[in-house]
Protein backbone atom coordinates (compact mmCIF):
# COMPACT_ATOMS: atom_id res chain seq x y z
CA UNK A 1 0.00 0.00 0.00
CA UNK A 2 1.35 3.27 -0.70
CA UNK A 3 2.61 5.23 2.14
CA UNK A 4 0.22 8.25 3.50
CA UNK A 5 1.21 11.65 3.43
CA UNK A 6 3.84 12.14 5.71
CA UNK A 7 3.24 16.07 5.96
CA UNK A 8 0.03 15.10 8.03
CA UNK A 9 1.71 12.06 9.63
CA UNK A 10 4.09 14.58 11.28
CA UNK A 11 1.34 16.67 12.93
CA UNK A 12 -1.08 13.49 13.86
CA UNK A 13 2.04 12.23 15.91
CA UNK A 14 2.12 15.55 18.05
CA UNK A 15 -1.94 16.60 18.01
CA UNK A 16 -5.12 15.79 19.23
CA UNK A 17 -7.57 15.45 16.86
CA UNK A 18 -11.13 16.42 18.67
CA UNK A 19 -14.41 16.29 16.45
CA UNK A 20 -17.56 18.18 17.62
CA UNK A 21 -21.24 17.64 16.33
CA UNK A 22 -22.98 20.21 15.04
CA UNK A 23 -26.12 20.82 12.35
CA UNK A 24 -25.35 19.53 8.91
CA UNK A 25 -27.12 21.13 5.72
CA UNK A 26 -26.51 20.94 1.99
CA UNK A 27 -24.52 24.07 0.55
CA UNK A 28 -26.59 26.90 0.30
CA UNK A 29 -26.35 29.24 -3.33
CA UNK A 30 -25.60 32.88 -2.97
CA UNK A 31 -28.71 34.50 -2.00
CA UNK A 32 -28.69 37.96 -3.51
CA UNK A 33 -27.81 39.57 -6.80
CA UNK A 34 -24.68 40.62 -5.94
CA UNK A 35 -23.70 37.65 -4.73
CA UNK A 36 -24.41 35.46 -7.43
CA UNK A 37 -22.90 37.60 -9.98
CA UNK A 38 -19.58 38.22 -7.53
CA UNK A 39 -19.83 34.00 -7.47
CA UNK A 40 -20.01 33.69 -11.61
CA UNK A 41 -16.78 36.48 -11.78
CA UNK A 42 -14.86 34.58 -9.48
CA UNK A 43 -15.19 31.28 -11.57
CA UNK A 44 -15.27 33.14 -15.00
CA UNK A 45 -11.88 35.89 -13.91
CA UNK A 46 -10.88 34.53 -10.62
CA UNK A 47 -11.90 36.95 -8.80
CA UNK A 48 -15.18 39.22 -7.96
CA UNK A 49 -14.70 42.09 -10.73
CA UNK A 50 -15.10 46.66 -9.85
CA UNK A 51 -16.73 48.87 -11.70
CA UNK A 52 -20.26 49.84 -12.75
CA UNK A 53 -23.09 46.86 -11.89
CA UNK A 54 -24.40 46.56 -15.54
CA UNK A 55 -20.98 46.94 -16.88
CA UNK A 56 -20.13 43.86 -15.39
CA UNK A 57 -23.14 41.89 -16.25
CA UNK A 58 -22.32 42.92 -19.81
CA UNK A 59 -18.78 42.11 -19.97
CA UNK A 60 -20.02 38.69 -18.95
CA UNK A 61 -22.59 38.14 -21.38
CA UNK A 62 -20.27 39.31 -24.11
CA UNK A 63 -17.68 37.20 -23.13
CA UNK A 64 -19.50 33.96 -22.95
CA UNK A 65 -22.45 34.09 -25.09
CA UNK A 66 -21.37 37.12 -27.64
CA UNK A 67 -24.67 38.79 -26.72
CA UNK A 68 -26.41 40.53 -24.35
CA UNK A 69 -29.93 40.93 -23.01
CA UNK A 70 -30.65 45.21 -21.87
CA UNK A 71 -34.66 44.61 -22.21
CA UNK A 72 -34.40 42.44 -18.96
CA UNK A 73 -34.09 43.97 -15.37
CA UNK A 74 -30.42 43.45 -13.60
CA UNK A 75 -31.56 40.69 -11.52
CA UNK A 76 -33.21 38.55 -14.23
CA UNK A 77 -30.00 38.76 -16.45
CA UNK A 78 -27.28 37.60 -13.39
CA UNK A 79 -29.77 34.87 -12.76
CA UNK A 80 -29.24 33.85 -16.42
CA UNK A 81 -25.78 33.98 -15.99
CA UNK A 82 -25.86 32.14 -12.50
CA UNK A 83 -27.50 28.88 -13.82
CA UNK A 84 -25.68 28.89 -17.19
CA UNK A 85 -22.41 28.87 -14.89
CA UNK A 86 -23.56 26.36 -12.22
CA UNK A 87 -27.00 24.94 -12.72
CA UNK A 88 -27.52 21.58 -13.83
CA UNK A 89 -31.79 21.66 -14.21
CA UNK A 90 -31.82 21.53 -18.28
CA UNK A 91 -28.72 19.75 -18.83
CA UNK A 92 -24.61 19.80 -17.86
CA UNK A 93 -23.72 23.60 -16.62
CA UNK A 94 -20.70 25.21 -17.96
CA UNK A 95 -18.90 24.16 -15.21
CA UNK A 96 -19.88 21.03 -15.47
CA UNK A 97 -18.55 20.76 -19.82
CA UNK A 98 -15.57 22.54 -18.28
CA UNK A 99 -14.59 20.18 -15.69
CA UNK A 100 -14.86 17.17 -18.29
CA UNK A 101 -13.29 18.93 -21.17
CA UNK A 102 -10.33 19.32 -18.80
CA UNK A 103 -10.58 15.68 -16.87
CA UNK A 104 -10.47 14.25 -20.85
CA UNK A 105 -7.42 16.79 -21.86
CA UNK A 106 -5.28 16.38 -18.41
CA UNK A 107 -6.52 13.65 -16.26
CA UNK A 108 -7.42 16.56 -13.32
CA UNK A 109 -9.08 19.61 -13.38
CA UNK A 110 -8.03 22.87 -11.98
CA UNK A 111 -8.72 25.38 -9.15
CA UNK A 112 -7.99 28.59 -11.54
CA UNK A 113 -10.54 30.63 -13.21
CA UNK A 114 -12.49 29.27 -16.49
CA UNK A 115 -10.78 31.96 -18.35
CA UNK A 116 -7.24 30.11 -17.19
CA UNK A 117 -8.33 27.24 -17.57
CA UNK A 118 -9.26 27.54 -21.74
CA UNK A 119 -6.55 29.34 -22.70
CA UNK A 120 -4.18 26.88 -20.81
CA UNK A 121 -5.79 24.16 -22.44
CA UNK A 122 -5.75 25.64 -26.14
CA UNK A 123 -1.92 26.62 -25.74
CA UNK A 124 -1.81 22.55 -25.08
CA UNK A 125 -3.43 21.67 -28.00
CA UNK A 126 -2.59 23.97 -30.36
CA UNK A 127 0.14 26.08 -29.20
CA UNK A 128 -1.63 29.53 -28.62
CA UNK A 129 -5.29 30.89 -27.54
CA UNK A 130 -7.97 31.48 -29.42
CA UNK A 131 -10.72 34.20 -29.86
CA UNK A 132 -14.37 34.30 -29.50
CA UNK A 133 -16.61 33.27 -27.02
CA UNK A 134 -15.90 30.75 -24.51
CA UNK A 135 -19.03 29.40 -25.09
CA UNK A 136 -17.72 28.86 -28.45
CA UNK A 137 -14.08 27.96 -27.44
CA UNK A 138 -15.54 25.31 -25.15
CA UNK A 139 -17.20 23.51 -27.55
CA UNK A 140 -13.76 23.24 -29.79
CA UNK A 141 -12.28 21.93 -26.80
CA UNK A 142 -14.71 19.51 -26.25
CA UNK A 143 -13.90 18.26 -29.95
CA UNK A 144 -10.58 17.62 -28.33
CA UNK A 145 -10.90 15.74 -25.37
CA UNK A 146 -13.96 13.86 -26.85
CA UNK A 147 -13.95 13.79 -30.55
CA UNK A 148 -17.31 14.31 -32.39
CA UNK A 149 -19.31 12.31 -29.86
CA UNK A 150 -20.97 14.17 -26.79
CA UNK A 151 -19.62 14.43 -23.52
CA UNK A 152 -20.25 11.22 -21.78
CA UNK A 153 -22.13 12.83 -18.37
CA UNK A 154 -24.98 10.98 -16.93
CA UNK A 155 -26.85 11.79 -13.67
CA UNK A 156 -25.46 9.32 -11.00
CA UNK A 157 -25.96 9.51 -6.82
CA UNK A 158 -23.19 10.23 -4.52
CA UNK A 159 -23.92 8.26 -1.31
CA UNK A 160 -23.44 9.65 1.71
CA UNK A 161 -20.02 9.15 3.78
CA UNK A 162 -18.36 8.72 0.30
CA UNK A 163 -14.76 9.77 1.09
CA UNK A 164 -12.07 12.50 0.17
CA UNK A 165 -9.03 12.60 0.15
CA UNK A 166 -7.89 16.44 -0.06
CA UNK A 167 -4.40 18.64 0.40
CA UNK A 168 -4.67 21.71 1.88
CA UNK A 169 -4.09 25.16 -0.36
CA UNK A 170 -4.26 27.75 2.61
CA UNK A 171 -1.94 27.05 5.16
CA UNK A 172 -3.32 26.41 8.55
CA UNK A 173 -1.37 28.32 11.48
CA UNK A 174 -3.12 29.65 14.67
CA UNK A 175 -0.67 32.34 14.93
CA UNK A 176 -2.12 33.90 11.46
CA UNK A 177 -6.07 33.13 11.15
CA UNK A 178 -9.11 34.50 12.30
CA UNK A 179 -12.51 33.32 12.95
CA UNK A 180 -14.42 33.59 9.56
CA UNK A 181 -10.84 33.42 7.14
CA UNK A 182 -11.33 30.93 4.40
CA UNK A 183 -9.46 27.53 4.21
CA UNK A 184 -9.17 26.71 0.79
CA UNK A 185 -8.18 23.37 -0.41
CA UNK A 186 -8.36 20.61 -3.26
CA UNK A 187 -8.92 16.90 -4.11
CA UNK A 188 -6.07 15.29 -3.94
CA UNK A 189 -7.10 12.15 -6.51
CA UNK A 190 -9.94 11.37 -8.50
CA UNK A 191 -13.17 9.73 -6.44
CA UNK A 192 -14.77 6.78 -9.46
CA UNK A 193 -18.05 5.03 -8.27
CA UNK A 194 -19.45 2.65 -10.48
CA UNK A 195 -17.55 4.03 -13.36
CA UNK A 196 -19.08 7.58 -13.18
CA UNK A 197 -15.97 10.28 -12.06
CA UNK A 198 -17.74 12.27 -9.24
CA UNK A 199 -15.16 14.27 -7.60
CA UNK A 200 -11.88 14.71 -9.74
CA UNK A 201 -8.72 15.24 -8.82
CA UNK A 202 -7.63 19.31 -8.10
CA UNK A 203 -11.37 20.08 -7.39
CA UNK A 204 -11.65 22.77 -5.11
CA UNK A 205 -12.92 23.24 -1.51
CA UNK A 206 -13.40 25.51 1.04
CA UNK A 207 -13.82 25.69 4.45
CA UNK A 208 -14.37 28.36 7.45
CA UNK A 209 -12.73 29.43 10.68
CA UNK A 210 -14.40 29.04 13.47
CA UNK A 211 -12.38 29.24 16.74
CA UNK A 212 -8.47 30.26 16.83
CA UNK A 213 -7.42 30.00 20.53
CA UNK A 214 -3.25 30.72 20.43
CA UNK A 215 -0.58 29.49 22.28
CA UNK A 216 0.13 30.65 25.29
CA UNK A 217 2.37 31.28 28.33
CA UNK A 218 1.94 28.19 30.90
CA UNK A 219 2.12 25.79 28.27
CA UNK A 220 -1.15 26.90 26.99
CA UNK A 221 -1.69 25.17 23.59
CA UNK A 222 -3.17 26.29 20.51
CA UNK A 223 -6.52 25.53 18.81
CA UNK A 224 -7.78 26.10 15.81
CA UNK A 225 -11.55 25.29 14.50
CA UNK A 226 -12.51 24.39 10.97
CA UNK A 227 -15.46 23.43 9.27
CA UNK A 228 -15.03 21.58 6.26
CA UNK A 229 -17.89 23.43 4.24
CA UNK A 230 -17.73 21.96 0.57
CA UNK A 231 -15.92 20.04 -2.02
CA UNK A 232 -17.09 20.60 -5.55
CA UNK A 233 -18.54 17.69 -7.56
CA UNK A 234 -17.60 16.91 -10.95
CA UNK A 235 -20.74 18.87 -12.17
CA UNK A 236 -19.89 22.09 -10.13
CA UNK A 237 -22.35 21.12 -7.79
CA UNK A 238 -20.62 22.17 -3.77
CA UNK A 239 -21.21 18.66 -1.15
CA UNK A 240 -21.68 19.35 1.82
CA UNK A 241 -18.44 17.69 3.68
CA UNK A 242 -17.78 16.75 7.57
CA UNK A 243 -15.44 15.13 9.42
CA UNK A 244 -17.26 11.57 10.20
CA UNK A 245 -16.55 7.86 11.35
CA UNK A 246 -15.60 6.96 8.21
CA UNK A 247 -12.75 9.91 7.72
CA UNK A 248 -11.36 9.41 11.08
CA UNK A 249 -10.60 5.75 10.98
CA UNK A 250 -9.32 5.69 7.51
CA UNK A 251 -6.95 8.37 8.80
CA UNK A 252 -5.89 5.94 11.38
CA UNK A 253 -5.89 3.23 9.17
CA UNK A 254 -3.70 4.92 6.85
CA UNK A 255 -1.35 6.29 9.75
CA UNK A 256 -0.68 2.46 10.98
CA UNK A 257 -0.46 2.11 6.94
CA UNK A 258 3.16 4.27 7.50
CA UNK A 259 4.04 2.51 10.33
CA UNK A 260 3.08 4.98 12.39
CA UNK A 261 2.14 4.58 15.90
CA UNK A 262 -0.84 7.03 17.30
CA UNK A 263 -0.41 6.34 20.87
CA UNK A 264 -0.65 10.46 21.17
CA UNK A 265 -3.71 10.44 19.05
CA UNK A 266 -7.31 10.97 20.63
CA UNK A 267 -9.98 11.04 18.30
CA UNK A 268 -13.26 11.77 20.29
CA UNK A 269 -16.89 12.77 20.03
CA UNK A 270 -20.11 10.35 19.17
CA UNK A 271 -20.75 8.26 16.26
CA UNK A 272 -22.85 10.19 14.02
CA UNK A 273 -23.08 13.55 12.05
CA UNK A 274 -19.46 15.07 12.50
CA UNK A 275 -19.01 18.72 11.07
CA UNK A 276 -15.70 20.39 11.41
CA UNK A 277 -12.59 19.45 13.37
CA UNK A 278 -10.15 20.53 16.12
CA UNK A 279 -6.23 20.09 15.97
CA UNK A 280 -4.30 21.31 19.11
CA UNK A 281 -0.75 21.46 19.72
CA UNK A 282 1.85 23.72 20.98
CA UNK A 283 0.65 25.87 17.69
CA UNK A 284 -0.90 24.49 15.09
CA UNK A 285 0.96 24.26 11.51
CA UNK A 286 -0.07 22.86 8.84
CA UNK A 287 1.52 23.61 5.58
CA UNK A 288 -0.39 23.83 2.17
CA UNK A 289 -0.18 20.45 1.24
CA UNK A 290 -0.78 18.41 4.37
CA UNK A 291 -3.05 15.87 3.29
CA UNK A 292 -6.46 14.90 5.43
CA UNK A 293 -9.68 12.76 4.71
CA UNK A 294 -13.31 14.05 4.82
CA UNK A 295 -16.59 13.11 3.61
CA UNK A 296 -19.97 13.56 1.99
CA UNK A 297 -22.64 14.89 4.89
CA UNK A 298 -25.66 13.26 2.79
CA UNK A 299 -26.63 11.41 -0.27
CA UNK A 300 -26.82 13.98 -3.74
CA UNK A 301 -27.72 13.58 -7.37
CA UNK A 302 -25.02 14.93 -9.81
CA UNK A 303 -23.78 14.50 -13.44
CA UNK A 304 -20.72 11.98 -13.07
CA UNK A 305 -18.02 11.97 -16.01
CA UNK A 306 -17.76 8.53 -17.43
CA UNK A 307 -14.51 7.24 -16.27
CA UNK A 308 -12.39 3.97 -15.55
CA UNK A 309 -11.82 3.28 -12.69
CA UNK A 310 -7.60 2.89 -11.77
CA UNK A 311 -6.33 -0.31 -11.23
CA UNK A 312 -5.55 -1.10 -7.51
CA UNK A 313 -1.94 -0.36 -6.42
CA UNK A 314 -0.64 -3.89 -5.54
CA UNK A 315 0.84 -4.14 -2.07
Amino acid sequence: MKKWGRKLLGVLLTAILLVETMGLAMAAAPATMQDKLAEVERTAYGTPQTGALMDRINKLEKDFEGTHEPTESAPQRVDKLFAMMFKNENGPSLVTRMNAIEWGITQSVSMESIQKRVSDMEIAMTGAPSEGTYKARIATLAGYAFGEKEIPLAQVQVPANTLAKISLVTPVNAKNLKVGDRIEFKSEEDVIENGRLLFAKGAPGYGEVTKVKRAGNFGRDAEVQIDFKVLRTMDGTDASMMVGEEAKEKMQSMAFAAGASIAGIALLGPIGIIGGAFVKGKNVDLPAGTELYIQTAAPMTIYGLEAQAPAEEVK
